[in-house]
Parts: structure tokens; sequence; C-alpha cells
């Protein structure tokens, strides 16, 4: 983390206390989880304070930790067999196991153009079922379309919108797609009934199947046993 990085963080623990708390980031983005409801009072106090000047919400995405943290296949290797499924344990091994405490969550990428600085907030919904969280659109309007996308892609639930309808599913779309446990066949599929003269919904007919294939690449840039000098071409001889 840089200086700056590090000073806003200062200022953000100094002004707010207990009711944010960093996180860490292995990618070197400052990010600060704030609950429920804290969460506007927040808000506002970024946009509006000269000392933060948030003034643009850059994106608003929704998170599923659905299983987050468990392990289904081995992906740290490849074997050289062509395709490898590598299981490590299968997912009936995790019925019996507690769900997820705090499964969604929504995050907020905020920029301020004064002080050119960039800031990421969480907070976790208040519960599973239904996902609901503030909206925060009465304090960056620019929420309302990305609100109304996590709506529709993980069906979190924003209190106060002023619209809250699905943005890019098709109309009568069954369930949230990305959602974790959602299939990758969906529930509906359409096909054109010749009878009806119309396009008509009905239950998938794609099985549910998990398809996780591992190519093995024929490249030396993909071999770490082969050196930079067993592949450097002859002295005098030009790259093909």
């Amino acid at each position: 983390m840089t200086e700056a990085v590090e000073t806003l963080a200062a200022q953000l623990a100094e002004r707010f206390g207990e009711r944010v708390k960093r996180l860490p980031s292995i990618a070197a983005e400052l990010t600060f989880e704030v609950l429920p409801a804290d969460l506007l009072g927040v808000a506002y106090a970024l946009r509006d304070e000269p000392g933060f000047a948030f003034e643009v919400l850059a994106d608003l995405s929704g998170i599923d930790y659905l299983d987050h943290g468990r392990e289904e296949w081995q992906t740290e290797r490849a074997t050289g067999t062509g395709f490898s499924r590598g299981a490590r344990r299968e997912r009936s091994d995790w019925d019996d196991a507690p769900p997820t405490p705090r499964r969604f969550a929504v995050s907020y990428h905020l920029l301020s153009i004064t002080h050119n600085r960039r800031l990421r907030l969480r907070a976790y919904c208040e519960t599973s079922a239904p996902p609901v969280l503030p909206s925060v659109v009465e304090v960056w309007p620019g929420a309302n379309w990305f609100e109304r996308e996590a709506f529709d892609l993980f069906g979190v639930l924003f209190k106060d919108h002023p619209d809250l309808r699905r943005i890019l599913t098709d109309y009568g779309f069954i369930g949230f797609p990305f959602r974790k446990d959602f299939p990758l066949s969906g529930h509906v599929e359409v096909r054109y009934d010749a009878d009806k003269r119309r396009v008509v919904y009905q239950p998938v007919s794609i099985e549910p199947r998990t398809l996780v294939p591992r190519v093995i690449r024929e490249d030396h840039r993909y071999d770490p046993a082969l050196t930079s000098a067993s592949v450097a071409p002859a002295a005098g001889k030009p790259n093909a």
C-alpha cells in the first residue's frame, strides 16, 4: 500500500471508528466493511465531507459467498493425461456442513475526483432469505441501475429503491442467474411452437452435470521443466 492509501485508511478509521472495519486486500485496494445499519450514514459522510469527497459511485456489484472457502476441485497443478477433473471431495459431503453464515454482500467502488483516489466498501446483507440492504440511490443517483442489476442477478433487495425491476434478464425469468446454486442450464428454455405460432417457455431438458475440463497445452511456456536456455535459438540463426 502506498503512503497516500495508508493516510486515507487512518482518516477513515479515525472518522468512523467501529462503524467500519478494514479488510485485507491482495490487490492493493483499500477496502472497508460497513454494517447495513451504518451504510447510509457512512455513504453520506464519504460523499459530503471535504476530506473524503467521494462524489462518484463507479460501480456496485453483488457477491454470493455460498460454499466460500470450500474446495471441490484440485486446481493448483495439472496432470499429463490431457484432461483432469481431480475431485477432492463430492458436493454430497457438504450436505451436513453448516450454511455460509453471511452469504450475500454488495461491493461499492467509490471514486473521489477531488482527491484522485478510490475506496471500496463492502456490506453484508441483513438476511439471506431474502437478502436486503438499504438503497444508496439518494446518495449516488447512478446506483439506480447498478442496484437493479444486483437485484436481477443475485436477488438482493434494496430498501427504498425508486423502481426495483429486473434490467438484464427476459420477461418472466425465473431465479437469479449469478447465484452459486443457480443451475448452469437454467430452469426454463424457449422454443418456437409451430402450432401456436409463437415462442413458448418450457422446463429445461438439459440434464445438469459438472464439467470442469483441464487442457494440457503442448507449449514450453507451460512446462516449468524447460528453461529459457533450452528453447533459445541457436547462435547465429534468426528466429523462425
